[in-house]
């Protein structure tokens, strides 16, 4: 099977063509990418020769780009997006094009060359915000907080109006946060291992209490691929690793990792509109398709760790770029004096 991949060269992207080419040789993968700030080509130059791989630069949004991708493949994995929280509330207009009108369509394409299969990749973040007891399941009404979920949760509904509307074969997925490498240094984990490793703050949302549940970008490969095969269309399933932690408890473990001091953690004003707690029940996925997480946490954050340190070239380049500009003027003035 062929299949077009949206977003490839992006963080979970680049690690989903990474196992998919290591661990299944029916596949073929064409990995349609803009090369935003976030799509790096270095995150598969060591693939960019594998004759099961193909890359193509276009815009999602661009119907003619994506028409022209999609010849001659069978499935549709759609991850491109933008996807930072915060850069969405520093400009939501570029979030409700990629988000909403670009999936729209990829959306059009796939009904138009009869695909059998089109996986729509999004995010608990789509559910709003949890109290302190209860888990996120597939029927818990969408209530999202930020411009980036709210696209998402439209593109959501965009994806399962084509399958209710004209039978496309459309599935939704919505994971909890991932982690791992290749991750862009803006978001939580990336940044504070290189803040810490590089001794500047890191600068933690309100009192650091904001709960998440993590999941390894691995295992994020390997149930989508569970319902690439096996989802049943115009179904949605939640994937999540189990692994409830607050910021600051994933902050105090990171610097342990490094050797570090917590005097390194610097309490910033919260962000506008920030969800308490996401907690994913992904017994259906468990259920139905038999998929399980298999990375330890633990494991998991000490590899990353690891990574990170034995990458600094990678993601130097980044924080010296355009990525700094927004990372001064997000955090500027939110450092609490």
């Amino acid at each position: 099977m062929r299949l077009l991949l949206t977003g490839g060269c992006g963080f979970i992207g680049s690690n989903f063509v990474r196992y998919v080419l290591t661990h299944r040789d029916d596949l073929e993968i064409v990995n349609l990418d803009a090369l935003t700030y976030a799509g790096n080509l270095a995150n598969l130059a060591d693939f960019a020769e594998h004759p099961r791989y193909r890359f193509v630069k276009g815009d999602i949004t661009d119907p003619t780009a994506v028409n022209t991708a999609m010849e001659g493949c069978e499935a549709v994995v759609h991850m491109a997006a933008e996807s930072h929280v915060d850069r969405s509330i520093d400009g939501p207009a570029e979030f409700v094009r990629t988000n909403v009108v670009g999936t729209q369509a990829l959306l059009d394409a796939a009904k138009n060359h009869g695909l059998q299969r089109f996986v729509m990749v999004s995010t608990d973040e789509v559910y709003g915000s949890l109290g302190p007891e209860g888990l996120f399941s597939e029927t818990t009404p969408l209530d999202p907080s930020s411009p980036y979920s709210s696209s998402k949760a439209a593109a959501d509904l965009l994806t399962l109006a084509y399958h209710r509307t004209f039978e496309l074969p459309a599935i939704v997925t919505r994971c909890s946060n991932n982690y791992g490498p290749y991750q862009f240094p803006e978001k939580l984990i990336p940044l504070f291992i290189t803040n810490a490793h590089a001794d500047k703050p890191l600068p933690l949302y309100g009192d650091g209490g904001n709960v998440r549940d993590w999941i390894h970008v691995d295992d994020h490969a390997r149930a989508l691929l569970a319902v690439l095969d096996q989802g049943q269309p115009g179904q949605v399933y939640n994937i999540g690793g189990g692994n409830e932690r607050t910021n600051l408890e994933i902050t105090r473990l990171i610097l342990q990792a490094l050797g570090k001091p917590e005097s390194l953690i610097t309490f910033v004003t919260d962000r506008p509109g920030h969800d308490r707690r996401y907690a994913i029940d992904a017994s259906k996925i468990n259920r139905e398709l038999g998929w399980r997480p298999e990375v330890d946490f633990a494991d998991g954050i000490a590899a990353t760790v690891a990574w990170y340190l034995d990458h600094r070239q990678w993601w130097e380049q980044i924080k010296s770029g355009d990525y700094r500009d927004f990372y001064e003027r997000w955090y500027g003035d939110r450092f609490k004096q």
